[in-house]
């Protein structure tokens, strides 16, 4: 059979067309990825940037952690009322039992104490003593008559104002909980029980650091009016490292305030 040209010349013109539309359309692409607006083929891509044309994988920052709470001191650890509770409250307002003795009595330097007050004591007077502060104790636990002997002298040779402001009552005094102790100072003796104690390198370490091993300068100058006694730098309490350093730290300056137990001056009627 004879070729008939005019095919080959079809086929010829088929191929032209097809190589002119591919590489046309590979240029419009290569205009549209260069970014070049003259050479983009309508409806072959969209007008994006090329930075958004590739997705970006987007993450969340995480989540910042809760905060824990902070724990919270439980002032009802212990009673304020029973007279075995190292928190119990005596004063002018709130006595203590005429008959009560506490059957954990130690001597600690020629005073009786109740035993959970020894370690710590102790640890107090090592402590001063390394500060160049002597601390003498002098006076702890005192039953319902020695309290109205104490009371007695002090009222004689002073008043009974005078005793009213420094010297409890019996059956009113902290001093029969066996918790509270008396301290003189080992390097100013002639100020013991005076005013002039708090001066003293024993008085004005107390001031700073009795809260550091759970007792408190009971009476102050700024709480007279709550506990309803002059100062007494000398005279402190038990209760325990953990409440003293949440005095300390919340500026409370009293048990009364700390608790909401009255006080004051005066005491009960009838």
């Amino acid at each position: 059979m004879t070729p008939r040209p005019w095919r080959g010349i079809l086929v010829a013109g088929f191929v032209a067309l097809a190589v002119v539309g591919i590489g046309g359309a590979a240029t419009g692409l290569w205009s549209e990825l260069a970014g070049d607006p003259a050479m983009r083929i309508q409806g072959l891509t969209e007008e994006v940037p090329w930075h958004e044309a590739l997705p970006v994988p987007s993450y969340a920052p995480a989540a910042e952690p809760e905060p824990a709470p902070e724990p919270t001191f439980d002032l009802a650890t212990h009673s304020t009322t029973d007279p075995a509770s190292p928190w119990v409250i005596v004063n002018k307002q709130h006595p203590i039992a005429a008959d009560h003795v506490p059957g954990d009595l130690v001597d600690v330097g020629g005073a009786r104490l109740r035993a959970a007050v020894q370690p710590d004591l102790a640890a107090m007077v090592a402590a001063a003593d390394q500060a160049g502060a002597r601390l003498v104790v002098r006076s702890g636990f005192r039953s319902y008559a020695e309290q109205a002997a104490a009371r007695a002298d002090v009222e004689g040779r002073r008043g009974f104002a005078h005793a009213e402001r420094y010297s409890a009552r019996p059956g009113f005094s902290e001093h029969e909980t066996g918790l509270a102790v008396d301290i003189d100072s080992g390097t100013q003796p002639e100020c013991n029980l005076q005013t002039c104690f708090a001066q003293t390198a024993e008085g004005r370490w107390l001031a700073e650091h009795a809260w550091e091993h759970g007792f408190v300068v009971r009476y102050t100058e700024q709480n007279t009016a709550v506990t309803g006694y002059a100062p007494e730098g000398w005279h402190l309490r038990w209760v325990g490292r953990d409440l003293t350093a949440w005095l300390h730290a919340q500026g409370v300056g009293s048990l009364e305030e700390a608790f909401g137990v009255p006080g004051g001056p005066d005491y009960p009627t009838g």
